[in-house]
């Protein structure tokens, strides 16, 4: 079977979306001071003896600027949401009202907001960290084409010039959306 890049380069790309997917992720659990139901989805309750995630027992609003609620469907489960949020690491306190649990969005101090930072680049670094071994993995596959005769040196160093520009385009994007994230936290 001859080589294709083509081939490489779809997978390579996949694997590489696959890291900006965790990234978005993680900087969605991120606080930035401004409510947002994604702030919440990092968040696991435990329900009927399994751990499941938050939006599996509620519906999860930001009907203010500075305020999430989670309407929980069975009230039975009110007090375990309640404890997954505090016990999150989010920094927040919900308030139960019957079926509804309210989390007000603290403002965020000087110091909150320098952790924040750093725990966004990293993620960042991670996110870079997974793109490079993505290239490591491409670059070895095309020295094995080479080995095998597959294709020539030219174009095996061609082909590594490739995947070495996927990968700076990858890690471009990943640096823009750290810089992104961070105007975000640092903002007043």
């Amino acid at each position: 079977m001859p080589a294709d890049l083509n081939a490489l380069k779809q997978d390579l790309t996949r694997r590489m979306d696959g890291a900006l997917e965790t990234l978005k992720r993680e900087f969605s659990g991120l606080r930035t001071g401004r409510a947002s139901p994604a702030l919440l989805e990092p968040v696991r309750v435990v329900a009927y003896g399994n751990e499941v995630p938050l939006n599996q027992v509620g519906t999860v609003g930001a009907p203010e600027p500075r305020m999430l609620t989670v309407q929980v469907w069975d009230r039975s489960l009110v007090g375990a949401v309640d404890k997954a949020i505090r016990d999150s690491g989010l920094g927040l306190n919900p308030a139960s009202d019957g079926q509804l649990v309210r989390v007000p969005i603290p403002q965020l101090t000087t110091e909150r907001r320098n952790e924040l930072v750093k725990a966004a680049h990293k993620y960042g670094e991670g996110a870079r960290v997974a793109v490079r071994g993505v290239r490591r993995d491409g670059m070895e596959q095309v020295k094995g084409f080479e080995k095998k005769h597959e294709i020539g040196e030219d174009t095996a160093k061609a082909w590594h010039e490739d995947v070495q520009k996927l990968t700076d385009q990858y890690v471009k994007r990943i640096d823009e959306m750290l810089a992104e994230k961070e105007r975000d936290i640092r903002q007043v």
